[in-house]
């Protein structure tokens, strides 16, 4: 791995190398069971953040008018991807779902996640379940196929940025949003952004 692909060079990084190859080889032992490879990627995910994480400051970036995320590995076989993604002070996400599982882990600011249910039985097709706020260090599962509806938002006084892993690429997955008004429900891709 000589280049992240974002184009900016993470190659020689050792401990994010060392990340990749773990979740390569747990995706590629645990296949389908969410549960496990989650947890797992989890574990190497604090593994690579106790090494003492750094991302060039490109990839720290706020987007001025929406929240972006850059890739930093997409697996050549689309199994998963691993994204800088960084919300601008008061930047947030709308309801949505992501169609496979996630981890994800914050270097820096602070996140706010609304977790929803799918629920016919409201006017507008959701139930808000929880909210939780998270913090640098913090690590979690953020989502599986079967849980995965939820809206983030930037929630400090500074830019909040995650390291995000998806078990595909994230980067042109079609995906929903949920209207919290209506619920209606759009189609959409998260394209990547280019870091400069």
């Amino acid at each position: 791995m000589t280049e992240s692909a974002s184009g900016l060079a993470l190659g020689d990084d050792a401990a994010f190398a060392a990340f990749v190859r773990a979740v390569d080889g747990e995706v590629q032992t645990l296949g389908t069971d969410e549960q496990a490879v989650t947890q797992a990627v989890a574990r190497h995910l604090r593994t690579w953040f106790e090494s003492g994480i750094t991302l060039p400051e490109p990839l720290r970036r706020p987007n001025e008018d929406h929240y972006v995320m850059y890739p930093l590995y997409v697996a050549p076989d689309g199994s998963f991807s691993i994204a800088s993604a960084v919300w601008n002070v008061g930047q947030r996400t709308p309801v949505h779902d992501h169609g496979t599982w996630g981890v994800i882990g914050i270097v820096a600011g602070r996140e706010r996640e609304r977790r929803f249910a799918v629920d016919p039985s409201r006017p507008n097709g959701l139930r808000e379940l929880d909210e939780g706020f998270l913090q640098p260090g913090d690590i979690e599962v953020c989502c599986t196929t079967d849980q995965d509806v939820h809206s983030v938002a930037a929630a400090s006084d500074v830019p909040c940025v995650g390291i995000h892993v998806y078990g595909a690429d994230i980067g042109s997955l079609p995906r929903r949003s949920y209207s919290e008004e209506d619920g209606s429900r759009t189609t959409f891709v998260s394209a990547w952004a280019h870091a400069r």
